[in-house]
Formats: C-alpha cells, sequence, structure tokens
C-alpha cells in the first residue's frame, strides 16, 4: 500500500518496513538546488525531487543575525558570537559571546518565543502538513555552549577546571531548545532533528564519562519532551561514534544519522548491533561518490547502502551529511532515483 511521505518516515523511525526507504535531507546547498530545478522555493525543489521530508534547519531559518562587516562576511549571531560567512549553508564560529564569568552574569539569552522565527515553518506546515514530513530542529546544546557560548578552549578545559560555569551555560541553551522544540510541535512538526557533533573522525570529542557528564543529558531532556508531545527524534552526529554508542542509544533517541563512512561508522556492522533500538539514516559519501564518482558508482554505493540497513525497515537513505556545494548535481538527481529504484519494499536485493 502507497504511503504518504508522512507515514513512510514514520514507520522508518519506528523501525517498520514502510512501502519504500525515505529520502530526505538535513540540507541541500542552494548552488547545487540551482542546476536541477533554477530559481526554485524550498517548496518547488521539495516537490520536484520527491523528498519525504523538510528539515527546518533552525539557525538557516529561524536564528538572528546582525551584521558586523559586511565585506569581511563577518555576523553577530544570536548567541552574541561572532560567525563568518562562507560557500556553506552554515557558518563558521570566529569568536564566542561569553568572555568571563562576569559577562555570564549580564547575559541575556535570544528568545524562543518570538513568533517571526517560525514563519517558514509555518508555511511548510500549511502547504505539505499530512502529505510530507515537517522537521523541527535544534542544535544541540553542547555545539552551541562551546562554539557560541564559551569557544572551545574555555568549554573543554572548564569541564575539569569550572564545572559549573558548564552546567549554567548549558542550562541556558537547553532552557531555550526546549522552547524551540515545544513551539515547533505545537505549530505541526511531524519529527524532531537534534543537531551537533559529538565525535570527530578518530572518536569521540571528549571522553565517555565526560559525554555521560556534560552532553548526553540535556540531549535526554530534548527527546523526552519531544517524545511527550509524541514525536520520534533523530540525532546527527558525524565522527566515530563507537565508544559512546550506548551512551546515545540510552538518551532515547529514535534515529541515528548519518553514520559516518569516513570514520569508521561500518553501517551493517550499525544495523546488527544497533538495528533493533534505531533507525539508521545514512549514509551514502557526500564526498567521493556524490562530489567525482559516477552516476553508475553513486547506484551501486545507494543499492549496497539499502543492503545492508534496510532489511527489516529502520533505514532512512541520505548523505552521509548533507547535499554540499561541492556534490555533482547530477550525483544527487541519481541517488534519489537509485533509492526509488532499489528501496521498495519488500527488498529484492540480495
Amino acid at each position: 500500500m502507497k504511503m504518504t511521505s508522512t507515514e513512510r518516515v514514520i514507520a522508518a523511525l519506528k523501525r517498520r518496513e514502510p512501502d519504500r526507504v525515505p529520502h530526505f535531507e538535513l540540507g541541500i546547498d542552494r548552488a547545487v538546488r540551482e542546476v536541477i530545478l533554477p530559481g526554485a522555493s524550498d517548496e518547488q525543489f521539495m516537490e520536484h525531487m520527491d523528498l519525504d521530508g523538510f528539515a527546518f534547519f533552525d539557525k538557516i531559518y529561524a536564528w538572528k543575525y546582525d551584521t558586523i562587516d559586511e565585506a569581511r562576511g563577518l555576523l553577530r549571531d544570536q548567541w552574541g558570537a561572532v560567525v563568518q560567512k562562507g560557500k556553506e549553508l552554515l557558518f563558521h564560529p570566529v569568536d564566542a559571546a561569553i568572555k568571563s564569568e562576569k559577562d555570564l552574569e549580564k547575559y541575556v539569552p535570544p528568545d524562543a518565543d518570538d513568533e517571526s522565527r517560525y514563519e517558514p515553518l509555518k508555511q511548510m506546515v500549511k502547504r505539505f502538513k499530512g502529505e510530507r514530513t515537517i522537521i523541527a530542529h535544534v542544535t544541540d546544546v553542547f555545539d552551541i555552549a562551546r562554539e557560541s557560548l564559551l569557544g572551545d578552549r574555555v568549554y573543554f578545559e572548564s569541564m575539569i577546571e569550572n564545572p559549573d560555569l558548564v552546567d549554567r551555560v548549558n542550562a541556558i541553551v537547553l532552557d531555550y531548545n526546549l522552547k524551540a522544540i515545544k513551539n515547533q510541535i505545537e505549530l505541526g512538526a511531524d519529527v524532531l532533528s537534534i543537531t551537533g557533533d559529538f565525535a570527530m573522525t578518530k572518536g569521540p570529542m571528549v571522553s565517555p564519562k565526560f559525554t555521560a557528564r556534560y552532553l548526553t543529558p540535556a540531549l535526554k531532556a530534548e527527546v523526552d519532551l519531544a517524545h511527550n508531545m509524541d514525536i520520534p527524534v533523530f540525532k546527527h552526529t558525524d565522527g566515530n561514534l563507537w565508544k559512546i554508542m550506548d551512551l546515545l542509544v540510552e538518551t532515547g533517541i529514535d534515529g541515528l544519522h548519518p553514520i559516518d563512512p569516513l570514520a569508521g561508522m561500518d553501517l551493517g556492522e550499525v544495523k546488527v548491533k544497533y538495528g533493533d533500538r534505531l533507525c539508521l539514516m545514512g549514509n551514502v559519501n557526500c564526498a567521493a561518490t556524490l562530489s567525482w564518482n559516477t552516476e553508475e558508482e553513486v547506484r551501486e554505493e545507494v543499492r549496497e547502502c539499502i543492503r545492508k540497513a534496510g532489511y527489516g525497515g529502520g533505514y532512512i537513505c541520505m548523505s552521509s551529511n548533507t547535499i554540499h556545494s561541492g556534490v555533482n548535481p547530477k550525483n544527487y538527481v541519481a541517488m534519489v532515483k537509485a533509492i526509488k529504484e532499489f528501496g521498495r519494499y519488500p527488498l529484492q536485493l540480495s
């Protein structure tokens, strides 16, 4: 029986077999979109590619930015940090907002209840609710607290030297995120995504002990809120996660993205070990495969991903991060076509 995109994605996140393997992306660079469908709006592009969902990426659609130096591409984000525009969708952090604990005493966080933040989400709900999946989004507490508020060095050092400072900053961001999550779900979002890396290519950014102390409690609080509002949640984090996989699963997340192939995260191995507890999301290589390999190689990698992770359901085929500006538009089109070709249930893959 043919499902709507929303039914398809929800079924996969609940580790059931939908009618076919779903597909959407957390981000598709405008340079790629312009080649595929010049001048298209988000709605037009989603319909043209028959994507199963729209990800309301808060850093892009909801955060407020003030221009500092237009020539140099410097902006101040809503948390008070200086960031710089680049070629990709997201901005690069330059200087954190909080320089001392005195700054924290007088710090005023952004207003998550500002309704103007959610206008793009409202438009998508009005256009696609019940037809395509509306994906709410918050950036992980760890990501915002260490990049925008304290900066990497101060955040990591304070984990050891000043735990109270880290707790206070984390609490500020978590309060904002919980309000933003609630607002987006009440506006009609079907799924929640939480992005922000916990790991690098060789392993977690901090030890499993500190991951459990500082990172996963906030994630669990966000997951619990969404689940209490009957919304499934998936977490995005690049990197080699093996040492903290159990900690991630224990937060209650329904899905994990992108099972980073460049960091030693084999999709088939993760399926065997965690497929009964997680919907897997990924992991078509957005470096070599989607950027410069042939369309036939793209097809074969999509087929292999579905073969490894698609059986029994609980799989959403996506890139291994986002469709960045270096992706060959023809390869992305080939990827989407291959998902539809190979991803129909019951799977007919050896």
